[in-house]
């Protein structure tokens, strides 16, 4: 029998249609972390028995596996995320060596031990996202679905909000238990404070608020039969930010405000102006306790409950910084229940990774920022300069939003970090390719 051979480029389109595909497994990783609810967990792995924990921990092992065979290994290219996460991941394994020392209590150890999982799992994410996604059509149906994932929380925080029954509480799932963190539905200025799938409001309004502007992505770029459907999902997203009745809800937006609007055009601006200020008058006339929040964070900011126990654990916090200024006590170490709340990510990374890791935390951040703008430069499709900007306003709300509370504590909010530095970098190695 003849046989003909296969011409190289066939050999590797077949090559690269065995593999697993990279925006399918970060699919369900955040369908992991956004649809189920994160206070449930596998009972033997403890605090960090999450679905999507542990299967970030396994796509950090997998991206570590695709190294060993060049048929497998991950795009190659200088990506300054790929720096970001390197540096702090070399600050936390530092601090987490200082910590080793001496001798701790487990509980202590076992936080210190949980810090490792969680740094690898975002490490995975991360880096699986930046070198991974093939193409900038991937990427975008990958953005999609959060955008999907997004618009189910915030219709299940809308049925909160109106019911007051926080009824995903009590969803029982073969396998996992319920660790005690779900709260029900809390009130603030007579208003229910929801938090769908999240562990607390705050974590929704940063989740919501990192989405929004890819909502507002796709509703702009979308085909003439599809844009009543994407507005209908960005309304959705905007709608249910104020029902969690958290003033980093306004923070939040009013970052991507900052970041977003500047590069759209006039016209564009002066309609997004005018449906704010109509949505604002709605508002004060439907729920008029909203605009208390509003009113309480540009006057009253300074006497608040909220911000007076942020200063005071700054004054708090010295001591045990004059400690150990340099690396900390050690990632995850400090538990609030022993210590005290600091309702600050960058106050809790100085004390448990020290100068050095709050200094890496910023160069995180700077890496994903950085990257989506070199990528807006780097191209010259109107979408896709859009697309980048908006990665850079979901990092700006992170970085914002990392003042406002501990928030590598929080499942969702921690994970879509690193999932959009992550992006940047890919949306970065696309657009100059």
């Amino acid at each position: 029998m003849t046989t003909f051979p296969i011409p190289e480029p066939v050999r590797a389109g077949l090559r690269a249609r065995s593999r697993a595909d990279v925006v399918t497994l970060l699919s369900w990783y955040v369908f992991l972390i956004m649809i189920v609810p994160a206070w449930l967990t596998f009972s033997p792995f403890g605090s960090v028995g999450q679905p999507s924990t542990i299967f970030a921990e396994t796509l950090f092992v997998w991206y570590l596996v695709t190294w060993l065979h060049p048929a497998t290994s991950p795009a190659v290219a200088r990506l300054p995320v790929r720096v970001g996460i390197i540096v702090f991941g070399c600050a936390v394994i530092a601090s987490y060596v200082s910590a080793n020392r001496t001798a701790m209590a487990n509980t202590v150890l076992d936080g210190v031990d949980d810090g490792i999982l969680w740094l690898a799992g975002w490490a995975g994410v991360l880096l699986l996202a930046a070198d991974g996604i093939e193409s900038m059509e991937r990427l975008r149906s990958l953005l999609r679905r959060v955008v999907i994932c997004a618009t189910a929380m915030a219709t299940l925080a809308v049925i909160q909000s109106f019911t007051g029954l926080n009824a995903v509480r009590y969803l029982n799932i073969p396998g996992l238990v319920d660790r005690g963190a779900a709260d029900d539905i809390g009130v603030r200025y007579q208003l229910n404070r929801v938090a769908a799938t999240t562990l607390h409001p705050i974590e929704l309004a940063v989740v919501l608020a990192m989405v929004l502007p890819f909502a507002v992505h796709q509703a702009r770029y979308a085909p003439p039969g599809r844009r009543l459907r994407h507005w209908s999902q960005a309304a959705l997203i905007g709608a249910a930010l104020p029902m969690t009745v958290s003033k980093t809800a306004f923070v939040a937006v009013a970052a991507i405000a900052v970041v977003v609007l500047p590069t759209w055009p006039r016209h564009d601006r002066r309609i997004a102006c005018a449906v704010a200020g109509a949505l604002g008058a709605v508002t004060l006339v439907t729920l008029p306790e909203v605009t208390h929040t509003f009113r309480s964070l540009i006057f009253g900011a300074a006497s608040s409950s909220s911000t007076t126990s942020r200063t005071d654990a700054f004054s708090s916090a010295v001591p045990f910084i004059a400690q150990h200024p340099w690396l900390g006590q050690g990632p995850g170490t400090f538990n609030p229940l022993v210590y005290f709340y600091t309702d600050d990510q960058y106050l809790l990374t100085l004390l448990e990774i020290g100068v050095i890791g709050l200094l890496a935390l910023v160069v995180l951040f700077a890496s994903g920022w950085i990257s989506a703008r070199r990528a807006r430069r780097a191209s010259a499709d109107p979408e896709t300069r859009d697309l980048a900007q908006c990665l850079a306003a979901a990092i700006a709300v992170s970085a914002v939003s990392f003042a406002t509370f501990d928030a590598l504590s929080f499942p969702v909010a921690a994970g879509l970090t690193f999932f959009m530095i992550g992006c940047s970098g890919a949306v970065l190695r696309l657009a100059r390719e």
